[in-house]
């Protein structure tokens, strides 16, 4: 009797054969620690742009206007308690300033969002949960950048509220504000990935600047028409 099955040449057979494939397991395990080690470059720092702008603008903006307002009444009153006094109002009128256009600003943004999330739902198209989930937040937009502002204004108020020597006084404040400018600057530009010296001296200059002009400007002004 004849076997249906037909005869394979044994030597037409493969069988399959482990390979130990030390080259691969090893640029594996080089192409994860690569990963690890770069995990920082990867990371979108873009993100950190909304918040960390409000928070870095308030707190430079608390510190050189109060520091530039003190300055310029300290020109013509020598006196610290007007000059303490000075501060003190910019201070709670800076922070509703920052606060109420922060508010707004944000809502606005976040109208024109649910106006976009609303015709992409309509179209078929979106996720009205996850999109909602990355709104604009104008109350904590508000209370950020208040807090900034005031975190920042403070630095002027303590380093001229002790000192009853005009010279030292404006001096210590310069100082205060000045080292408080570089510490903002160089914290701004890690987190958000930038050139350290470069933010650093960019707001150093601009804040001596907004300083020296308010002085020079109140003084003329306190000596012709005063």
């Amino acid at each position: 009797m004849e076997s249906n099955q037909s005869s394979v040449p044994l030597n037409t057979i493969r069988f399959p054969i482990a390979v130990n494939n030390n080259n691969g397991v090893e640029q594996q395990l080089a192409t994860v620690l690569e990963l690890e080690a770069n995990k920082d470059d990867t990371f979108d720092y873009s993100k950190r742009a909304q918040w960390l702008r409000a928070a870095i603008l308030g707190a430079n903006d608390g510190l050189i206007s109060i520091a530039s307002l003190m300055m310029g009444v300290g020109s013509v009153k020598q006196d610290i308690e007007v000059m303490i006094l000075t501060g003190f109002a910019g201070l709670a009128a800076g922070a509703c300033s920052m606060a109420i256009g922060e508010f707004v600003s944000v809502y606005s943004q976040l109208d024109i969002e649910l106006a976009q999330i609303k015709r992409q739902l309509e179209n078929g198209n979106g996720n009205e949960e996850g999109e909602k989930e990355n709104l604009a937040n104008p109350l904590q937009a508000a209370a950020a950048s208040a807090l900034a502002f005031s975190v920042g204004a403070t630095v002027p108020l303590l380093a001229a509220a002790f000192i009853s020597n005009y010279k030292v006084r404006l001096a210590a404040v310069v100082g205060a504000v000045s080292l408080a400018l570089v510490v903002f600057g160089w914290f701004g530009a890690v987190l958000g990935k930038a050139p350290v010296i470069r933010s650093s001296v960019r707001v150093l200059v601009g804040g001596l600047m907004a300083m020296g002009i308010t002085f020079g400007l109140t003084k003329l002004i306190g000596s012709t028409a005063l």
